[in-house]
C-alpha cells in the first residue's frame, strides 16, 4: 500500500495531488467520509471527480466552511462534477466496526461514480481496497481539492439525512448535533433510551443495556447505500 503523502505547507487545498496522480489525462478521484465518531446515524461516504476546467470556487475542508457554505457548494460540485456517494448503515457498522464500515462507504462512493477511476485519493493514513490505485493522503480535505470536495459532499448528505431521522426521534436534536455525543445527546440517551438509528457497539449506547425505543422503521432503510451524479447527464 502507498505511504501517506507527507504534509505540505500550503493552507488552503489545490489540484497538485490530482496532477501528479495523472489528472486531467487521466480521471483521478477524491474520496472522504462523514460520521465516524456521532453515536448515531451512517456512516458516508463521497467520492469526487473535479473537472480542472470548471473547479467550484471557494473549495476546503468541509470542518472550515459554514453551513451555509457547505450547501452552497454542494449544489456547484454535484453540477459540475462527477459525483459518487456510498454509506454503511448503523447495522453494518455494529457488525464489522466503525473503521471496516468507513472503508465500506468508500468503496462504494468510487464504485457509484459514473466514470471509473484510474487512481483515488483517500483522505487519511490508509485506503480502501478499490480496483483503481489509490493514494491515502493525511489531512486530505485541507490538501487536495478532490478531497476537499469529496468531504463537502459527504457532509451534507449526512447531515440531510440525520435532520429527516430527527423527524421521526425527536427526542434526541439530531438535527442540531448529527449523532456526535453532546451533553444533550447524552442527557436524552439516558431519559428515552436508544433508538434504531444509535450504534449499540459505541460505549456510550451500550452501556444504557435498554431496548430501543419504537417509532415506525429507521428512516436510513430508505436511503440507496449508493448513489451516482454525472452533470453530463440530466438528474430526475
Amino acid at each position: 500500500m502507498p505511504r501517506p503523502a507527507k504534509p505540505k505547507t500550503t493552507t488552503t487545498p489545490d489540484f497538485a495531488f490530482e496532477e501528479a496522480a495523472g489528472a486531467p489525462a487521466a480521471l483521478v478521484c477524491g474520496v472522504d467520509e462523514a460520521g465516524r465518531g456521532p453515536l448515531a446515524g451512517p456512516v458516508v461516504a463521497a467520492a469526487v471527480i473535479l473537472d480542472p476546467a470548471h473547479l467550484p470556487p471557494g473549495l476546503n475542508d468541509s470542518k472550515k466552511l459554514t453551513a451555509k457554505k457547505r450547501e452552497a457548494l454542494y449544489d456547484l460540485i454535484r453540477d459540475q462534477a462527477q459525483v459518487g456517494i456510498g454509506m454503511a448503515s448503523v447495522k453494518e457498522i455494529d457488525r464489522i466496526n466503525i473503521l471496516a464500515a468507513s472503508m465500506l462507504a468508500m468503496r462504494r462512493a468510487v464504485a457509484a461514480l459514473p466514470a471509473a477511476p484510474a487512481h483515488a485519493l483517500i483522505d487519511g493514513n490508509r485506503s480502501p481496497e478499490l480496483p483503481c490505485p489509490a493514494t491515502p493522503v493525511v489531512k486530505g480535505d485541507a490538501r487536495s481539492l478532490s478531497i476537499a470536495a469529496a468531504s463537502i459532499i459527504a457532509k451534507v448528505t449526512r447531515d440531510r439525512m440525520m435532520v429527516e431521522m430527527a423527524a421521526d426521534f425527536p427526542a434526541y436534536g439530531f438535527e442540531r448535533h448529527m449523532g456526535y455525543g453532546t451533553k444533550q445527546h447524552l442527557e436524552a440517551l439516558e431519559k428515552a433510551g436508544a433508538c434504531p438509528h444509535h450504534r449499540k457497539s459505541f460505549a456510550p449506547v451500550a452501556a444504557l443495556g435498554t431496548q430501543d425505543i419504537e417509532s415506525g422503521p429507521p428512516r436510513e432503510t430508505r436511503f440507496s447505500v449508493s448513489e451516482s451524479v454525472n452533470p453530463l447527464i440530466p438528474q430526475k
